[in-house]
């Protein structure tokens, strides 16, 4: 390693050794806090954050424990609220400053810290800039557009996961009166193989367990999350198992800080003493996509336990749960037999005996919870990876019991509540069945597109026109040139958005920025101020309230902006879409009368924490056909990597996954630093094995670009990122989204779920001259 490439590395990187948590994230929380412009008036903000009588952080979906006194904001939602609470404006003085071009050349950061969208504004193509428009043209113009499409499937309309129940449910009314079920949802980015998962094991998409759930675990196995950044609430669940005696088995495959130790803000002893606790008893760092490989070996240490221990006329299996719950153990365990411990032992990348270790850990707890997100959510066998982890709860009746169960973690704080308004593109029969009993007319039966579907309809002249219900689509999908190549395509794009992100900036022959109101902004409506309500990872609704008065007059709310829309493309068909906004209880009278389990929706929102909505798994009724818990058999793949990658690769290809920074909640940015591991001012790096950095001929700090294997001759690459040496299995590499977003091929998804592979990405490595820009083939 050179002295020159050392210095570089140490100007943006430095090991981070401390607790997460904690000093660290109290100053980071007021570097934000003043970042806002709008100090003193957060303060009160900060302080109504998911307490009842305030309002659902835009953050995360982990729940809230039934304790009104405490702080209920972590370091990353402060950082959501304050983003959202800034005095910086977005309007029509800003945009005839600068170009739609000028602008798409700056980052990400830059786009989002200018401020809130405050007024509805239109692209002009001659002058290249947004201009000016008022909220009745936006709508003519839209209603117009709508109806002029030779078919309703000529329309998508994308969802983010920050949208409210009631937005959800009246945009899901508003598209499927029109005539399509073209839902692109973030969902099919993220957790659409837990819900497939789930569904086709336990018959329900939801995790089956409750925040208290942890209070009564014997063990919890986390595999593939980061809750330090990703949801840091869950820190502290974590750490008070661990603090009674229980044990946590954490399998990531970088060494994240907040899953070793942490430090909790809110408790004087620690931060007066500096002291911290750890949040797991065993931490092990499985290869990108090891994961169903490890739960398979555990489950085969299992029988062998089973085996010896049915000789002296005991059990490890809970035998009468199987025998009543389940079906097809019978061919599981034959394949897990069938599967050599050198084939799980390779493709995990743990030893056995720390297999073994986690095998007698879960053989010896009476309940075990297992928690899972994105690192388990976006390879190909995605799917086969969640079945595996449910027939492992099986075994030991893990499913349906206090302190146990399954527990996907889901991303933005309402994306498991659009789900549960209809926001599907597959809906069931009995969701539109009860649609058209309320509504008296017959939705669209014929499945409509997610969202790989819908790029690839964009590009081929299939879909003319897209609106996006929140979120920033050009970002957050993959394959990013070819996304907004087939953004163009359109005739019309329509964005209601809170601030501005590079969706805005790609630009199909119109298009139409709506301002709306954030969650932390006050919704008056004709019957006065209004709620909305969410979901939580849990299955709990809770009411959501601003307590901000809104920076401008222009900005609508979300049901507000649906509903105009839908009055200018449908009349008061089916509703009257005016009297539902004037006062949204009448929005809930009809989600009660269409949605199972929120009989009484209006009343049930005034109890302080809400109501939970209740788990047909949970109960140990299994929805499926059978009418009981599936276990499904699915081999080991044969490679982590798709079979159109791993034809193509050779002994320099690594394994990419993307992943967030500590200043980051999904594709928006707040800032350019990671602090848990150690990046400072920079964004552009790769997380690479020393081993791999010297077995290549590269160096520590040295530029190098990225580029995608894949069988289609789409040349994909990223350029300029430095190499960062880190705890990370021997080729496997990680970096940030969405800078390695245009990596991941549109073709390269999840066998069932369609879900795009940013976990699994076949990458090579190339050195790169910065100041040439030119690519030096290494040897």
């Amino acid at each position: 390693m050179s002295k020159n490439s050392t210095n570089e590395t140490k100007n943006f990187y430095k090991p981070y050794k401390e607790y997460a948590g904690g000093w660290g994230a109290l100053k980071s929380t007021t570097e934000h806090w003043f970042k806002s412009e709008n100090a003193v008036r957060n303060i009160h903000t900060l302080l109504k954050t998911n307490q009842p009588h305030g309002f659902d952080c835009p953050g995360c979906a982990w729940g809230e424990k039934h304790d009104p006194a405490k702080i209920r904001f972590c370091e990353n939602g402060a950082k959501a609220v304050n983003w959202e609470a800034t005095s910086r404006k977005v309007d029509a003085a800003f945009m005839a400053k600068h170009s739609v071009s000028w602008l798409n050349t700056q980052s990400d950061y830059f786009l989002e810290y200018q401020g809130r969208l405050t007024e509805p504004l239109s692209y002009n193509r001659e002058t290249d800039h947004y201009e000016p428009i008022s909220w009745g043209q936006a709508f003519q113009k839209i209603g117009e557009t709508l109806k002029a499409q030779s078919t309703p499937n000529k329309v998508a309309f994308y969802t983010s996961g920050r949208a409210s129940n009631e937005a959800a449910f009246l945009y899901q009314l508003f598209a499927r009166a029109y005539g399509t079920n073209n839902f692109p949802d973030c969902s099919n980015m993220c957790h659409e193989a837990s819900g497939y998962g789930l569904t086709s094991s336990i018959g329900i998409g939801k995790g089956t367990v409750e925040i208290d759930d942890f209070e009564k675990a014997d063990a919890v196995f986390v595999f593939g999350q980061n809750p330090g950044t990703n949801h840091p609430r869950m820190l502290e669940t974590l750490k008070e198992v661990v603090q009674r005696g229980g044990q946590l088995i954490s399998f990531n495959t970088l060494h994240e800080r907040g899953l070793e130790r942490f430090q909790n803000p809110q408790n004087p002893i620690e931060m007066l003493t500096n002291g911290s606790k750890p949040t797991s008893t065993n931490y092990f760092c499985p290869k990108i996509g090891g994961d169903m490989a490890v739960v398979r070996g555990v489950v085969k240490v299992l029988i062998e336990m089973e085996d010896a221990a049915q000789k002296e006329g005991k059990a490890i299996f809970d035998h009468d749960f199987i025998n009543q719950h389940t079906q097809g153990l019978e061919d599981y365990l034959e394949q897990v037999k069938q599967t050599s411990w050198s084939g799980i032992l390779q493709q995990s990348g743990l030893t056995k005996e720390d297999i073994v270790h986690t095998a007698n850990v879960y053989a010896k707890a009476e309940s075990v919870i297992i928690t899972w997100a994105m690192g388990i959510t976006q390879h190909h066998h995605s799917v086969a990876t969640i079945h595996e982890i449910v027939n492992l709860l099986a075994l030991r009746g893990n499913l349906g019991k206090p302190g146990a169960g399954a527990c996907p973690v889901r991303g933005h704080s309402n994306v498991q509540g659009d789900r549960t308004m209809g926001i599907n593109e597959c809906p069931s029969p009995s969701f539109l069945d009860a649609l058209e009993k309320r509504f008296q007319f017959t939705p669209p039966k014929e499945h409509g597109l997610a969202v790989v579907d819908t790029i690839r309809a964009m590009r081929d002249g299939k879909v003319g026109v897209f609106i996006a219900l929140g979120g920033n689509f050009a970002a957050a999908t993959p394959d990013t040139q070819a996304t907004e190549n087939a953004l163009k395509q359109c005739e019309l794009t329509v964005q209601i958005s809170t601030k501005l992100n590079r969706s805005h900036l790609i630009i199909g022959k119109d298009a139409i920025i709506l301002p709306c109101l954030g969650r932390t902004d006050i919704d008056h409506q004709e019957k006065g101020q209004q709620k909305v309500t969410v979901e939580d990872s849990f299955s709990m609704i809770h009411a959501s309230g601003g307590v901000l008065e809104p920076l401008s007059k222009q900005q609508k709310s979300e049901p507000a902006i649906i509903a105009g829309m839908a009055e200018a493309t449908l009349g008061n068909f089916p509703i009257n879409w005016a009297e539902a906004i004037g006062d949204y209880d009448i929005i809930r009278e009809h989600i009660a009368e269409v949605v199972p389990g929120f009989h009484g929706f209006n009343q049930r929102i005034l109890e302080d924490g809400g109501f939970y909505l209740g788990n047909s798994a949970r109960e140990r009724n299994w929805k499926t056909p059978s009418g009981k818990a599936i276990i499904h058999s699915h081999p080991l793949p044969e490679s982590i990597l798709p079979k159109r990658a791993q034809d193509l690769s050779s002994e320099k290809t690594l394994v990419l996954q993307t992943l967030r920074s500590h200043d980051q909640y999904n594709t928006t940015i707040y800032g350019m630093n990671d602090r848990y591991r150690g990046i400072k001012g920079e964004r552009k790096v790769v997380f690479i094995n020393p081993a791999d950095i010297q077995r290549l001929g590269f160096k520590e700090g040295q530029s190098v670009t990225l580029r995608s294997i894949w069988d289609d001759k789409v040349e994909r690459k990223v350029q300029g990122f430095k190499l960062v040496p880190y705890s990370i299995p021997a080729g496997n590499i990680a970096a940030y989204y969405p800078e390695t977003n245009p990596l991941v091929p549109l073709d390269s998804l999840g066998e069932f779920s369609n879900t795009p592979t940013s976990k699994s990405i076949a990458i090579e490595l190339e050195a790169y001259e910065a100041n040439s820009g030119i690519n030096l083939q290494t040897t």
